[in-house]
């Protein structure tokens, strides 16, 4: 009979190799409620397959919490590290930091010391909260310091005035266990059951955490051979599970209040419990917890060599073998989720794939867009360099032309220091010749000028014209007039436009007179723009191309065609609207007029 009560118990374990897998009743793990799993993993299929990380990252922590909540630490860990994943891809601090805290919480419930201190660290460097910060710092050094529980005591209670400040009731509670736990490593099982009360009173909206905290209650007094308190406890909790029709729960504290009876050495009572429990699990389906009572009967009635009541149970529970089995919903729950858990790994190696692809795409389209950029750069360099060398080019040919009015100019007034040495006239030619070098020196001066102020433009054209007048002053006389409404020394005025202008009525028109002429330069405002007027009264353009030999024409041509290049560059490298115009006066009246326009530019 002997061996037989053994060959019975051996297959009570062989029979339920799923109901260990799926549902551990002995306080480590057991199967997450089916209605919640449910609603969770749908949720987890949806967001995978539309790609939507920030959803993903919220179902896989969700996913987690409901582990963590059942005691399966592995698998919350499994789906944190996940959850981590997506806040990190979308740079979420703060929900980076709440999933780092509670990875580490389960890394620490495995004994996983190393993982968690460095995951509290974590949490607490890239929190945004101070206190935040220093709590996490507190539980990272409060196990770095387990060999020595009253420094442990030291950060708990910090941690828990800072929970209380952030008003976070359920870290208070948890808290509180915490300094429970480490009061009974300092043998103080009063300050452990203080503890325990004061989690109560923060988690009385947590149904679940109170039971759970009761039953330590309960615990530490069975462990201070307090039994009479701790039946007491497992009644209530019972009375309430049968209330709210609680029948796991119901199981548990009929499993408890026989294993005190057991102490309290009333076996009748202890077995009432137990029988009572077995038949509860077997009613509901719970195989689990059907395996924990008929295994605890069977030790007991083997110790006390009742091998007639091992066998009532054993037939009793072959009987009911088949609807235990089929009612047992949480072997069903734990098959669905295998193949749930399967359809999500399949949808994340599709996301894995998708986000690979589209890395690849992001890397190619990065890439056309640098090169693109790097080609448009190119161009602009390119094209800034040509219009750099076309704006020298410019500049250049522009200081070429004005230079090339100064060789006619030097070979006129060189003529005219011949004609008074010719004349014997040395005095005439002397002052001719300082005043002569006097222009030359501020022409050179100006030279690499395009504008200069219009006191100096004046200037250099009175010392021209008096040079002219020195030489022909029976030929004309001449008046220079500037606008009150310009101020000479703040205008600024081409250089060297006007002189060639004044150089021609000179030479093809007053020159040739029978008597003498008159020119008059007039520099004044009108409409906001600078307008130049040289007036003389020679004999006109018609006369004078009459008098002029093959040479003079060409090279009055070049000058006006030089004047002309001389404007577009100007307006082309300065923007500027300048205008020029001759005209030949109207008999009977003699003589020209020319108008050379440009805007007003004030020297700053």
């Amino acid at each position: 009979m002997r061996l037989y009560s053994i060959l019975i118990s051996l297959f009570i374990v062989l029979l339920f190799p799923l109901g260990i897998t799926a549902q551990d009743s002995v306080s480590k793990k057991k199967a997450v409620p089916a209605s919640k799993m449910k609603v969770v993993t749908k949720d987890l299929k949806k967001s995978l397959e539309v790609n939507d990380e920030g959803q993903i990252g919220q179902n896989y922590e969700r996913l987690a919490n409901e582990f963590q909540k059942n005691g399966d630490n592995a698998k919350a860990e499994e789906y944190y590290k996940k959850a981590l994943e997506s806040y990190t891809k979308l740079n979420r601090t703060e929900d980076k930091t709440r999933v780092t805290r509670s990875l580490a919480k389960t890394q620490e419930n495995q004994k996983k010391f190393k993982s968690a201190i460095k995951n509290y660290e974590v949490a607490g460097s890239i929190a945004a909260d101070k206190t935040v910060e220093e709590i996490n710092s507190n539980d990272a050094n409060r196990l770095r310091t387990q060999a020595n529980p009253k420094s442990q005591a030291v950060y708990v209670d910090s941690n828990i005035e800072l929970l209380k400040k952030d008003n976070k009731t359920d870290e208070v509670a948890a808290a509180y266990v915490q300094k429970a736990e480490n009061s009974l490593q300092q043998r103080n099982k009063q300050v452990a059951i203080e503890s325990y009360k004061n989690a109560l009173a923060y988690a009385k909206d947590k149904p679940e955490t109170v039971i759970k905290i009761k039953n330590e209650i309960a615990n530490v007094y069975a462990s201070d051979n307090q039994i009479d308190k701790a039946i007491v406890i497992n009644e209530k909790l019972l009375a309430e599970a049968e209330t709210k029709l609680d029948f796991n729960n119901q199981i548990k504290q009929l499993q408890s209040l026989a294993s005190l009876y057991f102490k309290k050495e009333e076996p009748k009572k202890a077995l009432f419990s137990l029988k009572k429990a077995y038949d509860l699990a077997s009613e509901k389906g719970n195989s689990a917890e059907a395996k924990k009572s008929l295994s605890a009967l069977i030790s007991y009635y083997k110790s006390e060599g009742n091998e007639k009541e091992s066998m009532a149970l054993y037939e009793q529970f072959f009987q009911n073998f088949d609807q235990l089995i089929e009612s047992d919903t949480s072997l069903i729950d734990a098959k669905t989720f295998q193949l749930t858990e399967g359809k999500i790994r399949q949808l994340e190696k599709e996301k894995t794939l998708k986000d690979e692809l589209i890395s690849k795409k992001n890397t190619f389209n990065y890439f056309l867009l640098g090169s693109i950029l790097l080609l448009l750069l190119l161009f602009l360099f390119i094209v800034k360099a040509l219009y750099s060398i076309k704006t020298k080019n410019k500049e250049i040919a522009l200081q070429s032309l004005r230079r090339e009015m100064n060789p006619h100019f030097i070979f006129n007034s060189l003529n005219s220091v011949n004609q008074f040495i010719s004349e014997n006239k040395e005095l005439e030619a002397n002052k001719y010749l300082t005043s002569y070098s006097n222009l030359m020196r501020n022409m050179m001066e100006n030279s690499n000028k395009d504008f200069i102020t219009l006191d100096k433009e004046i200037e250099q054209l009175k010392k021209y014209l008096d040079l002219e007048h020195l030489r022909f002053q029976d030929k004309f006389d001449f008046k220079i007039t500037v606008s009150k409404e310009l101020d000479p020394e703040s205008v600024l005025i081409p250089n060297m436009l006007i002189q060639p202008h004044l150089e021609n009525a000179i030479w093809h028109g007053l020159r040739y007179l029978d008597g003498k002429g008159f020119l008059h330069l007039k520099v004044e405002l009108q409409d906001k723009k600078v307008m130049v007027s040289i007036d003389d009264n020679g004999i006109g353009l018609t006369k004078s191309a009459e008098l002029k030999t093959d040479n003079q024409k060409a090279h009055e041509s070049r000058g006006m065609s030089n004047t002309k290049e001389r404007i577009s560059l100007l307006n082309e490298l300065y923007r500027k609207k300048i205008s020029f115009a001759i005209h030949e006066k109207q008999f009977p009246e003699t003589g020209t007029t020319v108008h050379i326009i440009f805007p007003l530019i004030i020297s700053l």
